[in-house]
């Protein structure tokens, strides 16, 4: 191949310059994982509590060293909700769209979309799996639910 330039996948939700800042600070960890295939989130280093993302002292034992660790692409529907917004320029879903709280199998909790468009939430309870969408060059974790598990758990360039 000669000097051709490979661009970014385009998002089916949300225009590349919503993308998060990757950087050394802790979210940074989940971004630079993802980009691996993996799904990488913070435990506490003295009792394994999980963390969220920012966080940067333990709620259970007040300790404040954090291990950032793979975790399984695997959880389950907490809540979801259907979106109605249309923001042209920054969000591209020209209908609803599912927005998701995931409880992963490793206790922490994130909120995402589907990773393809989808007219209707996945239901409380019902098991996903967790691909990655590439919004503006960044990969970002996104659910399969279990009926669509079958297509796809990663987007393709």
């Amino acid at each position: 191949m000669t000097g051709t330039a490979r661009t970014a996948p385009r998002d089916w939700l949300v225009d590349g310059s919503l993308a998060p800042h990757v950087d050394e600070t802790p979210p940074g960890a989940l971004y630079r994982a993802a980009e691996r295939g993996e799904l990488a989130l913070p435990f506490c280093l003295s009792c394994r509590l999980p963390l969220e993302p920012e966080q940067r002292i333990c709620d259970g034992c007040g300790g404040n060293a954090v291990s950032w660790e793979p975790v399984p692409l695997r959880g389950t529907v907490h809540t979801a909700t259907l979106v109605h917004r249309l923001e042209p320029g920054l969000v591209r879903a020209s209908a609803p769209y599912p927005v998701l709280d995931v409880e992963l199998d490793s206790g922490h909790r994130l909120i995402m979309t589907t990773l393809n468009p989808a007219t209707a939430a996945p239901a409380v309870g019902e098991t996903v799996t967790i691909g990655f969408r590439t919004v503006g060059g960044v990969r970002i974790p996104a659910a399969v639910p279990a009926a669509a598990h079958s297509e796809t758990t990663e987007d393709r360039p």
